[in-house]
């Protein structure tokens, strides 16, 4: 058993190194993702005015709505690659279970998308006139939602890869399922700027993170299977 556990955890790492080396090498793809990032949150100044009390009380709608929309312009690359140069059959038929390699993969889109997300995050959230003292909650919010993000998303990819118009599709399939996990991260930064526990709201994040990381694997995996065969 424990040599079964060895070598899954073998793939993952090999995966997952593989897929930072090949981000590292493409960095501009990650550039691109937070010149969204910024781009998305400066816009919304402009459509509601430039009000510092205003934008002090969206700022974390902003930052929250703006993150989602750059996982989701993210996504494309996660399987594309991999399927463009034939890496991805070889995976498929591999000894390893295909939602290992999913998990790697998503592991990997997190680490070279949601972290630099959620470092960026207070600067934007600064530049949107948000209180200093919710920095730290908005924060927590990304950093136990954007992985529910990420392992929802690979179900979009996964479920769109080589359709036609595989890029229209996927925000519909995916926005649906990513309500939720907006509202409790927005809610957590609201409840406590309005003095409130905010406890209750990252809780329901972390278990949406954990509920994902159990089942988005699997999914993804069936969704990859179904679109190679």
């Amino acid at each position: 058993m424990s040599g079964i556990h060895t070598s899954l955890a073998g793939t993952f790492s090999a995966i997952l190194i593989r897929d930072l080396a090949r981000t590292a090498g493409r960095s501009g793809d990650v550039v691109a993702v937070l010149a969204f990032f910024v781009v998305a949150a400066t816009l919304f100044p402009l459509g509601v005015g430039p009000g510092p009390q205003v934008l002090a009380r969206i700022a974390s709608g902003v930052v929250w709505a703006s993150a989602l929309l750059a996982v989701l312009l993210s996504l494309d690359r996660l399987f594309d690659a991999d399927r463009n140069d034939g890496a991805l059959e070889g995976l498929a038929l591999s000894p390893a279970p295909l939602a290992v390699v999913v998990l790697a993969k998503t592991a990997a889109h997190w680490l070279t998308t949601g972290l630099p997300l959620i470092l960026m995050a207070p600067l934007v959230a600064i530049m949107l006139q948000a209180e200093l003292r919710l920095v730290p909650a908005l924060m927590a919010s990304l950093a136990l939602g954007t992985p529910a993000l990420s392992l929802i998303g690979a179900i979009g990819a996964a479920l769109t890869l080589g359709a036609r118009r595989g890029a229209a599709l996927m925000p519909l399939l995916l926005l649906p399922l990513y309500v939720p996990v907006l509202i409790f991260g927005v809610g957590a930064v609201e409840a406590a700027a309005n003095g409130l526990p905010m406890g209750p709201h990252l809780m329901l994040l972390a278990a949406g993170s954990v509920l994902a990381l159990a089942l988005a694997p699997l999914a993804a995996a069936a969704g990859l299977r179904a679109g190679l065969d």
